[in-house]
C-alpha cells in the first residue's frame, strides 16, 4: 500500500478552510479505491499516482477546488460528467469545485477512479512524444522588469529548472486583477530572493 505523503498533508493544511474537507475527501475515495496509490506534490498541487502513471490530480485555490484525471479524454463518463480541461489544471475535470454539491456523488466518483486506474493497469495510456514537451516559459514584461533590478532573484529565476520558473510565471499570469497581480509579482520576487520555488512550503526536506 502506498503509504501517505506528509507533503499532501501540508499542502491540504494550508487550504483554504471550504476546501479542506473536499481534498480530504478526494485523497481518501482514490486511497479506497487504489490503495497501493502514490502521493506526490507536481507542479505545485498533489498528484496521485499509479503504477508509474499520473492518475488524478486535486488543488486548492482561493475560491475554488479543481479535480481532474489525466486520462479523462479516454474515461467512458457514463453519467456525462466531465468537463475536459485541456492545459487549464485550474478548472479540472468537474468546473470550479466550492463545496461537495459540486462533485459526482461518492459512488459514482468511485466508478471514475476505478476506471481510470484500469486503464493504467491495462496500458492503454498513450505515451506522449517528445515532440510534446511543454514550451519555454515567457517571462512576462513586468516581471523581467523586477528582475532586471534584483540581482539576487534574477540569479535565483533563471538558475531554476525550467518547470519551477514555468510555476512562477503560470501564478502570476493567472491573477485576475492587477492588485492581486502586482501583490504577486512582490511576493514573486521576496521568495526569489530567499532562494525558495513557487512550491517550496511543500518540497521535501
Amino acid at each position: 500500500m502506498g503509504a501517505p505523503n506528509p507533503d499532501v498533508d501540508s499542502y491540504i493544511e494550508n487550504a483554504a478552510a471550504f476546501a479542506q474537507p473536499i481534498l480530504v475527501h478526494i485523497r481518501q475515495l482514490v486511497r479506497d479505491i487504489v490503495p497501493d496509490v502514490d502521493e506526490a506534490i507536481k507542479w505545485g498541487f498533489p498528484n496521485f499516482v499509479y503504477k508509474g502513471k499520473n492518475l488524478l490530480y486535486m488543488a486548492s485555490f482561493k475560491k475554488h477546488c479543481a479535480v481532474g484525471f489525466w486520462s479523462g479524454s479516454l474515461l467512458s463518463d457514463p453519467h456525462q460528467l466531465l468537463a475536459l480541461s485541456g492545459e487549464n489544471n485550474s478548472m479540472g475535470n468537474f468546473g470550479k469545485v466550492t463545496s461537495f454539491k459540486d462533485l459526482p456523488n461518492e459512488e459514482i466518483l468511485l466508478q471514475y477512479i476505478a476506471e481510470a486506474a484500469m486503464l493504467i493497469e491495462e496500458n492503454k495510456i498513450p505515451k506522449k512524444p517528445a515532440a510534446s514537451a511543454k514550451p519555454a516559459a515567457i517571462v512576462p514584461q513586468d516581471l523581467q522588469k523586477l528582475l532586471d533590478n534584483n540581482e539576487a532573484a534574477r540569479r535565483s529565476f533563471f538558475g531554476f529548472t525550467e518547470s519551477a520558473r514555468r510555476d512562477y510565471v503560470f501564478w502570476i499570469n493567472e491573477a485576475k486583477t492587477e492588485v492581486t497581480r502586482e501583490k504577486r509579482l512582490q511576493q514573486t520576487i521576496e521568495l526569489l530572493e530567499e532562494g525558495k520555488k513557487r512550491d517550496w512550503k511543500y518540497a521535501k526536506k
